[in-house]
């Protein structure tokens, strides 16, 4: 077999386990104690980079083939353990930089083994891959021994060891949940877009720019370091807030940077008959443009999956989370092979590798408009909030209590200036609905801002109005209301109205008692475990007498 052929064979090999064993692997994590897997599936890694080494020193292809198809394996199901287990481990401001770690370490790996291995093998022989691939195995065992111990999750829970039915459940459970599967795909065609641009790296390098292999090695390297820069940069970028403001940006800016690539390889002038080295390369604006290209891909790249991976965490039920990260596993490994099905069907049809990366940017244009429509407000709440934090220094403390809220939360707020609902919008991560009078929300100016956020407009005189509100705080939906009707003549809350205390009592104190708006009462004693409500900045735990002034 050729080389091309034989790297196509392997990469099918490793993936196709993705597709047996993801669905088990998410039950028994879910099922079992994840450290004690994590270990198991550790030591069993460990075992096959032994065997791995006995065949690199044999130098059999097809023993090393079915270790690569064991290594999916373990792969796949290493994959939920990973993941799901860092909302566990980790506090949820520290969860997106912890993702951003494990992306970074995943380039950052793949990068060292493909060009540790490519370097030791030609210059050293078998032997000392054999024990480089062992020493890694190793450490990766007495890593996991670190890991404080867990419990299972879902102890009860009945695995399916049928690989059709429990594959088919659990992509109908995460296609059931709208926001899971949206989540899911954007993250698989992050990996379609980043298989595409790996495999066609090195002949790019080779038979478009007419550099040689080094050329081909640095390439690779800016991408993966890109991503890994991308993905650290993520978490100060949100300064750890688990949101997907910038997830638009990323795909964004994989796009345009995809399109320059295009235009700046198409009619590249290799030089001369033999291959350009790295320095040749180096001595042209365009060998740095294209350079340059690669990097910021990658680093738009880091950008736009670790949120999604953070989110996909964030928004998994925990009794659930390890098999929606392993429906994601299938969903990935299948763009995969479409990336790898629809790059040869271009190449067959004559198309070049710089109109591939045409053909890539153009439909990862459609995808970062289609993530902007289902995310509107993304966009406009990053640059409202870099405007305010530029003129106006804001400092915003207390974050934590919008996630301490539960389920269903009234933010009930002072109306000090016009820039309240801008502020509100722009610095709380959450996804927030605002009840807006219906004659400013006609306003042209006003719109811009609506953008940001979900409204309702309201009519003050519809008493209809007040069970709209109601209604969205029962579906889960974060309300803020200014309930003063004007902006503050003294500088702190003043007066609040019937409307918004009669919000709070029935739906956040005492959800059960809502019935008919016209047939409210106010009690004096509540439940106890009953939500928290923030009422002008303050959070309030007791119902009682704050009740009271609620309603007016």
């Amino acid at each position: 077999l050729n080389a091309p052929l034989l790297v196509a064979i392997a990469g099918g090999i490793f993936i196709f386990p993705f597709f047996l064993f993801s669905a088990t692997a998410g039950q028994l994590a879910e099922k079992f104690d994840k450290v004690m897997l994590i270990r198991l599936l550790k030591l069993t890694e460990l075992g096959l980079m032994i065997a791995a080494a006995a065949g690199f020193v044999l130098q059999s292809v097809s023993y090393l083939m079915v270790l690569l198809f064991l290594m999916g394996t373990q792969s796949a199901f290493f994959g939920p353990l990973k993941y799901s287990i860092l909302p566990e481990l980790l506090k949820p401001r520290e969860l997106l930089g912890g993702n951003g770690m494990v992306q970074a370490g995943t380039f950052l790996a793949i990068l060292l083994g493909t060009i540790t291995g490519k370097v030791v093998l030609e210059e050293n022989g078998a032997m000392l891959v054999s024990l480089l691939i062992v020493a890694v195995a190793m450490a990766g065992w007495l890593a996991s021994r670190f890991i404080p111990p867990r419990g299972p999750m879902v102890p009860d829970l009945k695995v399916d060891y049928n690989v059709f039915t429990s594959t088919w459940e659990m992509l109908r459970y995460a296609r059931s949940h709208k926001e899971i599967f949206l989540i899911i795909l954007a993250i698989s065609w992050f990996w379609l877009v980043g298989a595409t641009f790996l495999t066609e790296v090195t002949p790019f390098a080779k038979d478009v720019l007419g550099g040689d292999q080094n050329l081909a090695t640095l390439l690779l390297v800016l991408f993966s370091i890109g991503v890994a820069l991308g993905s650290l940069l993520c978490n100060s970028m949100l300064k750890g807030e688990v949101h997907a403001t910038f997830v638009p940006l990323g795909a964004l800016g994989m796009t345009l940077f995809a399109l320059d690539l295009y235009f700046t390889s198409r009619g590249f002038s290799q030089g001369g008959a033999s291959p350009l080295t790295v320095s040749q390369f180096l001595g042209t604006f365009r060998g740095w443009r294209v350079l340059a290209d690669f990097l910021l891909i990658a680093i738009a790249g880091g950008i736009y999956i670790v949120p999604l991976n953070t989110l996909l965490q964030y928004h998994s039920n925990a009794g659930h989370r390890a098999r929606n990260i392993a429906a994601n596993n299938i969903f990935n490994a299948l763009f995969m092979v479409i990336s790898a099905l629809g790059t040869a069907l271009l190449v067959s049809l004559q198309v070049t590798i710089p109109q591939i990366f045409l053909v890539i940017a153009l439909c990862n244009g459609v995808v970062a408009i289609y993530i902007t429509r289902l995310l509107p407000g993304a966009l406009a709440r990053a640059f409202v909030a870099w405007l305010l934090q530029m003129f106006y220094r804001v400092e915003v403390t207390g974050l934590k209590h919008i996630a301490e809220a539960g389920e269903r939360v009234l933010i009930v707020s002072n109306h000090q200036s016009f820039l309240d609902a801008a502020l509100i919008a722009a610095y709380v991560p959450e996804d927030l609905t605002f009840a807006i009078d219906t004659s400013v929300a006609k306003n042209r100016l006003v719109k811009f801002f609506l953008s940001m956020a979900r409204t309702i407009p309201i009519d003050p005189v519809n008493p209809l109005s007040t069970r709209t509100l109601i209604d969205a705080v029962k579906r889960g939906e974060k309300v803020v209301i200014f309930p003063e009707g004007r902006i503050t003549v003294t500088g702190a809350l003043m007066k609040i109205f019937e409307g918004p205390g009669m919000v709070a009592d029935l739906v956040v104190f005492d959800p059960d008692r809502v019935r008919d708006t016209a047939t409210y009462e106010n009690p004096k004693s509540h439940p106890e475990g009953i939500p928290y409500v923030i009422v002008g900045g303050q959070l309030v735990k007791d119902a009682g007498e704050q009740t009271d002034a609620l309603a007016g």
